[in-house]
């Protein structure tokens, strides 16, 4: 009886497995139904809310851009072909319930965020079906929900800009994934990237320059400009997150405003703000108070990595002297944390919570308004003090979730682990749970996982198209669905199916079932081979901790080509 039961049981699963959904990520349950719907130019989209309007509204200009195929928007339910239902029934944020039926669709869930995830996966399906003035859809039923609410994507446009326009395209295809955070790397080392109205300088003159070329033209986001792609992020349900980096990576704000800079030390020219200036406090307030009112995120990345790069220049100002003694601190690191609790508290004030990489996991800062960002894989007690401390955590470790190393053993440039190592398709599908123990990642303080791209080595949106895509698609689904219902060849292939999307939208994608479709879009070269090498742990090892590339990893082809400083 036994073997009969766990025969019936394999059947079943074999059975149930075997029926697929083109849809990336690859919802909780799909159940095939008898029939299909017929989508044409007559078909309404209605709803039992009127706040469902816009998200009507989205499918509504989707369809138009991608199939060409015009339908009609009707707030009375009574006229609905696509039914848009909130119910009262309060679940997991973002779940959603999709049927298609002969002579109906239905999309239901408990807030308008998973009416709007329901009508994406509506829209993976349609697009999956030639362009047609009628399509068909087969009737199915799908219940899904997210397996974590934090599905980040990070865009580095200090050491590269890329402006609103492929900005804009980013955040569609974070959409499609159901990717709902995007963390906005905007001030660092080579170029401010966001007007600042009480300090015009920083964008003037702080946006002076890129990662190989010194002397370039300004380049930074209007605050106009923040705006509309934030409210443009905000119709997708993706939460805008700036960073706004301090102590370290000020080098672009010093050349502003060199009056608030830490000082010098060799190949770290005025890389930190001042601690021991009162001023310089303000004067980040100040800043921050501007940053905020443009971000409703209610969330500030403030850095807080790699000061040690060139802290040593605080060393002797009478400024910091003073300070040190006045507190009775007896090392740098104290003065480090004193200055990100101190600015911590201004996010704080402005009822905001403080986000931040894992070396400020170290310092004292409130649990309750504080994330940190695991990002040094090979300091796994980075992630367990996080824990420890009861901080929330998004999991971004470099391996996998970099997408500025390399992604195929035969690929020249971008960076890889130990020489070695590298962040394929692969990896980033299987992540967490090949990686991390269950209790860690069962632990209600990890809010999810996010994939970062550092742009030393991407200086064109074609090879930021590259290093982006596919892999997107392969962090969505580990962000979204149960590792359990994970299987990397169904992926495979639903992925398979979704490459002619990425032809349409005209992006230069990597393709791992064909590489030499589209060969290895390179911007800058290496010299010499230099991998990041496993160091003994230190804060800010140059070798083992950093964002970014070292200097030498990207071929400077211009004649005023900065040095490469490392970052994470």
């Amino acid at each position: 009886m036994k073997f009969l039961s766990l025969v019936i049981f394999i059947l079943f699963f074999q059975f149930a497995s075997a029926q697929t959904v083109n849809i990336i990520p690859l919802p909780q349950s799909f159940i095939k139904l008898a029939g299909s719907f017929q989508l044409t130019g007559n078909t309404v989209i209605g709803m039992n809310d009127n706040s469902m309007l816009p998200q009507a509204n989205y499918l509504q200009n989707e369809l138009k851009k991608a199939d060409g195929l015009l339908i009609a928007v009707d707030p009375d339910e009574k006229n609905a072909q696509i039914d848009l239902k909130l119910t009262d029934n309060h679940g997991v944020i973002g779940a959603y319930a999709l049927k298609i039926e002969a002579n109906k669709i239905t999309i239901t869930a408990s807030g308008n965020e998973g009416v709007f995830y329901g009508l994406v996966s509506l829209m993976q399906l349609i697009r999956m079906q030639p362009v047609a003035n009628a399509i068909n859809l087969q009737a199915c039923e799908i219940a899904d929900a997210p397996r974590f609410q934090w599905r980040g994507f990070m865009l580095d446009e200090s050491r590269h800009f890329f402006g609103k326009e492929k900005v804009e395209q980013l955040l569609n295809w974070m959409a499609f994934y159901k990717l709902n955070k995007f963390h906005w790397h905007l001030t660092d080392d080579d170029g401010w990237r966001i007007e600042i109205k009480k300090y015009p300088r920083l964008a003037l003159v702080g946006g002076i320059g890129n990662h190989t070329d010194s002397l370039a033209e300004a380049k930074y986001y209007t605050q106009e400009e923040i705006k509309e792609i934030v409210a443009y992020a905000q119709d997708r349900f993706i939460t805008v997150i700036p960073e706004i980096d301090m102590p370290g990576h000020a080098t672009a704000a010093n050349k502003a405003y060199p009056q608030f800079s830490g000082g010098s030390v060799r190949k770290y020219e005025n890389y930190t703000f001042d601690p021991g200036n009162d001023s310089t406090y303000s004067y980040l307030t100040d800043i921050l108070k501007e940053v905020n009112g443009l971000f409703p995120s209610h969330m500030i990345h403030l850095g807080g990595d790699e000061v040690a790069l060139g802290n040593q220049a605080w060393a002797g100002r009478p400024g910091i002297t003073s300070m040190m003694a006045k507190n009775k601190f007896t090392s740098l690191d104290e003065l480090e944390h004193y200055f990100f609790n101190r600015m911590a508290d201004s996010v704080t004030r402005m009822n905001d919570d403080v986000l931040c990489w894992d070396e400020a996991a170290s310092t004292n800062l409130n649990p309750a308004k504080t994330i940190v960002f695991w990002w040094r894989q090979n300091f796994p007690s980075q992630l367990e003090l996080s824990l420890q401390k009861k901080y929330d955590v998004v999991l971004c470790p470099r391996l996998p979730l970099y997408f500025d190393f390399v992604q195929d053993k035969n690929h020249v440039s971008g960076r890889r682990w130990n020489g070695a190592y590298f962040n394929s398709l692969s990896n980033i599908y299987n992540f967490p749970d090949r990686q991390l123990p269950s209790d860690e990642l069962n632990s209600s303080l990890i809010l999810g996982i996010q994939a970062n791209i550092w742009a030393e080595t991407i200086g064109s949106e074609k090879r930021l198209d590259f290093m982006t895509y596919p892999r997107i698609a392969a962090l969505a689904e580990s962000a979204w669905t149960d590792g359990a219902l994970k299987n990397e060849p169904s992926f495979d292939g639903r992925l398979k199916a979704e490459l002619a999307l990425y032809d349409s939208d005209g992006i230069y994608y990597y393709n791992p079932f064909d590489p030499a479709a589209h060969p290895e879009a390179v911007d800058f070269m290496r010299h010499l081979p230099n991998p990041e090498k496993r160091g003994k742990h230190h804060r800010h090892t140059h070798e083992n901790s950093t964002h970014h590339a070292k200097k030498g990893t990207a071929e400077t082809k211009h004649r005023h080509a900065k040095k490469g400083k490392p970052r994470k």
